[in-house]
């Protein structure tokens, strides 16, 4: 599990990582809290930070749930798979939103593998030897 653990805390730093972001660019583009708009470098940065957050709430319970019936590196991988989606899809949205769709794709695909691999491995344990 040691595998598991190391790639849902960096999923989480990545997350804290674009958080700062969000802070420096509501600074950088005068945008008073509680508002969300008024500056598009901010508002780019803040929808990567809450489109991660999204991602996030379904790929850590995958995790390890996953990690339970299948291997912990394979798991892991598609984790990691993940956290590269995440950094490509940051890069791209902040420079042209139209750009998202590989990073998108690179984040969503592990997390439904790692749900259905989950799925698959509970059904899988309770058939009857």
């Amino acid at each position: 599990m040691t595998l598991i653990d190391a790639v849902a805390m960096l999923a989480l730093l990545q997350y804290l990582f674009f958080t700062v972001l969000v802070g420096r660019a509501r600074v950088r583009g005068h945008v008073q809290a509680p508002a969300v708009s008024g500056d598009e470098g901010f508002e780019r940065a803040y929808r990567v930070q809450m489109n991660t957050l999204e991602l996030l709430i379904a790929l850590l319970p995958a995790l390890y749930v996953a990690a339970r019936y299948w291997p912990a590196a394979y798991v892991a991988g598609a984790g990691v798979v993940f956290l590269v989606g995440r950094l490509i899809y940051w890069r791209a949205y902040l420079s042209d939103p139209n750009r998202r769709s590989l990073g998108f794709a690179l984040s969503i695909l592990p997390v439904l593998v790692l749900v259905l691999a989950s799925l698959g491995g509970a059904l899988a344990a309770l058939r009857p030897n």
